[in-house]
């Protein structure tokens, strides 16, 4: 009934859809199979994409070949870009979707994929032969023969839903749980776990009262994500925001005795940085109010999702307390909120290929490696999709170093120091977070995409026209004079000291008053300048602002760089150093580095112990 495929993907979230299209798109035969079809790439959670870091990551998606980006855009409701009063490498796009929308742009998009085969049913284990998988087992019985696999099962293992005292199987609302899978993978030598994570009800629009409420506008300039795409966003739908208050905590209170997070019932821990309400009145005792944002979850429905209330407190709870919420009094529920507890895998027993250490051929990506949000689920799916690509045409695996991009931040942060609690990307995790930015995702990324055949000849000579308009600028800034009487009237209006004589203009630039809009109010600057494109404008005025910084991180990246290229053992009995510390020791034979640079990564190894693996290498 089946072919062999080269590449089996497990689940078709953010995560499976990603996986099958790099590989497809690469040139592998791909099968896709899902519990349903229905809801092949669904927001499960929030209707949106982006943030701060998660903004970055859908750039670097879209600039390495992935759909994300391009998906996001022609789905967007509306768009804001963050951080804009901070500096250029904490600005993070950001955009709600159409919920309906986002899920069907998904599904076209794989189905006019070439190469993409779709399959509806669980699966329940893998076959194996030799340390190596070789298909997978469906429910029916059936077993589809590939080279690869790659499971990206989200909340789905043994998931389990809790409201109140009430609890069921399942991976999602009104979706049955996975089950076999974590059971074979234990018995193969897997390490397993628990995590949680939970949703805020949903509500009708229709009974919210907005004017009690502050209104939240999208972006006049929208710039979207895909980097290949112009945004046709002629309108956009606004957000708005409420608090809570000490009587919504009081009435919340009252459920405390059935939650299942204080009674013990939950016993997987869940994402630090997005609690649920009750966990935030509880570790934050002494604040008496919380944000809640009023997301429409599109252009053409009345439910609304209740960012900063997700609960699993009884629903008869849920309803009296969102009451007592400023815009909500006549609040009517199309469903609670829930948690929901799942299996996940610690990440540490794999490679930064995102393949197992055990099983040869099987990847992890996405919750399954206990990582929270949908951008860090795609931004695995699409490098375990590309690396299953590799694996079946024997070629070396593709790894984004940390200095390249936050995935390569998100997948070295995840196989070194693995993670207890579901992992988010944050700005603050990348100490190269200067030359990762959202704006030159396109400039780190795209010829590491085209290089391995998923960015097409059409996005590189884009780029290329970005770089060449950029220093096209910079040099005409760089070797062309500007006077006093030029310019001396706009220093004195932006409050910086007037020049005395004639200086370049790439001088005046480095001033934190001056921008590249100010220069053009001189004709002969604006008719130069305005040339190129934005993008390529946006890129000089960033570097020029940035150069003492961006050189000193590129010298950091330099030195980092020298450990990253001496190579490691992947069999090395560490033991036999007894000069590392025992600590040093256990995390290595456990991790088994590839690189000293790696090894310098992992929680528990200090700088003596690198020392002595420097002195143990010749260096």
């Amino acid at each position: 009934m089946f072919q062999e495929y080269d590449v089996i993907v497990v689940g078709g979230g953010h995560s499976g859809c990603e996986a099958a299209a790099a590989a497809a798109n690469l040139g592998s035969s791909v099968l896709l199979i899902t519990m349903n079809m229905q809801t092949i790439g669904q927001m499960s959670c929030n209707p949106a994409m982006g943030g701060v870091a998660k903004g970055q990551i859908v750039r670097e998606i879209d600039a390495l070949g992935g759909y994300s980006g391009i998906v996001t855009d022609r789905t967007m409701i509306q768009f804001r870009m963050l951080n804009l009063s901070k500096g250029a490498a904490m600005w993070s796009p950001r955009a709600q979707s159409d919920r309906m929308l986002f899920a069907k742009e998904w599904r076209t998009m794989l189905e006019q994929t070439p190469n993409v085969d779709f399959w509806q049913e669980m699966v329940v284990g893998l076959l194996v032969k030799e340390n190596r998988v070789v298909g997978v087992k469906t429910s029916m019985g059936l077993e589809v023969k590939s080279k690869t696999v790659v499971l990206t099962n989200g909340t789905f293992l043994n998931g389990l839903i809790h409201i109140g005292e009430k609890q069921f199987g399942g991976g999602r609302a009104g979706e049955r749980a996975a089950v076999g899978l974590t059971a074979q993978l234990e018995a193969l030598g897997f390490e397993s776990g628990r995590m949680k994570t939970g949703t805020p009800p949903r509500v009708d629009g229709r009974s919210i009262n907005y004017e009690m409420m502050e209104e939240q506008f999208g972006d006049e300039n929208v710039e979207g994500f895909s980097f290949t795409e112009d945004v046709n966003l002629k309108e956009q739908r606004s957000c708005w925001m409420t608090y809570t208050n000490p009587e919504v905590h009081e009435i919340l209170k009252t459920g405390f005795h059935q939650s299942p997070m204080f009674n013990g019932r939950i016993k997987g821990l869940g994402p630090r940085y997005c609690p649920s309400i009750e966990d935030k009145i509880n570790r934050f005792a002494q604040r008496d109010r919380h944000q809640i944002f009023v997301e429409p979850e599109g252009w053409d429905t009345v439910e609304i999702y209740v960012n900063g209330f997700s609960t699993s407190l009884a629903e008869d709870v849920q309803h009296k307390a969102l009451r007592k919420i400023p815009g909500f009094e006549n609040a009517k529920m199309f469903r609670p909120g829930y948690a929901i507890e799942y299996d996940y895998f610690p990440p540490i027993q794999l490679y930064h290929s995102l393949e197992t250490k055990l099983v040869a051929g099987l990847f992890f990506a996405g919750q399954i490696n206990g990582t929270t949000g949908y951008e860090e689920a795609a931004c695995q799916g699409l490098m375990a999709g590309i690396n299953a690509h590799r694996k079946v045409k024997e070629l070396e695996p593709l790894t984004i170093k940390r200095s390249e991009g936050y995935i390569g931040v998100l997948i070295d942060d995840l196989i070194n120091k693995g993670t207890e609690e579901p992992y988010r990307m944050f700005t603050s995790r990348a100490e190269y977070r200067i030359l990762l930015r959202q704006d030159n995702a396109d400039i780190r990324l795209t010829a590491i995409g085209h290089e391995i055949g998923l960015a097409g000849q059409e996005r590189l000579d884009q780029v290329n026209k970005k770089l060449e308009g950029a220093a096209a600028i910079q040099t005409f800034l760089r070797e062309t004079s500007i006077a006093p009487a030029e310019i001396n009237r706009i220093l004195e209006e932006k409050g910086t000291n007037p020049l005395k004589q004639k200086v370049k203009a790439f001088n005046v630039l480095l001033r934190p008053q001056v921008s590249i809009h100010d220069l053009c109010q001189i004709n002969r600057f604006r008719d130069f300048i305005h040339q190129y494109g934005t993008d390529a404008i946006e890129q000089v005025e960033i570097g020029a602002k940035y150069d003492s910084y961006i050189k000193k991180e590129k010298e950091t990246v330099e030195k980092m760089n020298r450990l990253e290229n001496v190579k490691l053992s992947t069999s090395f009995n560490y033991d036999k150093l007894v000069a590392l510390s025992s600590e040093a020791r256990e995390k290595l034979n456990k991790i088994q580095p590839s690189t000293l640079g790696q090894a310098s990564r992992i929680s528990g190894v200090s700088p003596a112990d690198i020392s002595v693996l420097m002195v143990h290498m010749g260096r």
